[in-house]
């Protein structure tokens, strides 16, 4: 899968919010722009933003529902109270811009938010 070996390419990346582009520093929707290759919003407000924003964007951009172990899906996940945070699944994990380490890392399952959905796109 394509979107999961770019997302691979940019572990290391320095985190930074609002970034799209691992030389300067990507966040988690910077990531997953990243590795799909696809336009995503410069100005937002990932905390505040409902899962169906999320959904609908997705699907605009030709996203279907998929299981979210499937490599290269994108992950929606609720880290914490009305925080929503995205990652691209490895098939064993999830590779993901931390910003709490700072970095783009790869983690292992089981994530330590839940899951609240997951979609994929034929690339």
């Amino acid at each position: 899968m394509r979107a999961l070996a770019r997302a691979r390419s940019a572990l290391g990346a320095r985190f930074r919010l609002h970034g799209r582009d691992p030389a300067d520093g990507l966040d988690c929707v910077g990531l997953v722009g990243f590795a799909w290759q696809v336009a995503v919003p410069g100005g937002y407000a990932m905390r505040s933003a409902p899962h169906e924003r999320i959904a609908a964007e997705l699907t605009r951009a030709g996203f279907r529902p998929c299981a979210p172990d499937r490599p290269g899906a994108v992950v929606l996940g609720a880290p914490g109270p009305g925080q929503l945070h995205l990652a691209i699944a490895s098939g064993a994990g999830v590779v993901h811009a931390d910003a709490l380490l700072r970095r783009v890392v790869e983690r292992d399952a089981p994530l330590p938010w839940p899951v609240l959905a997951a979609w994929i796109c034929e690339d």
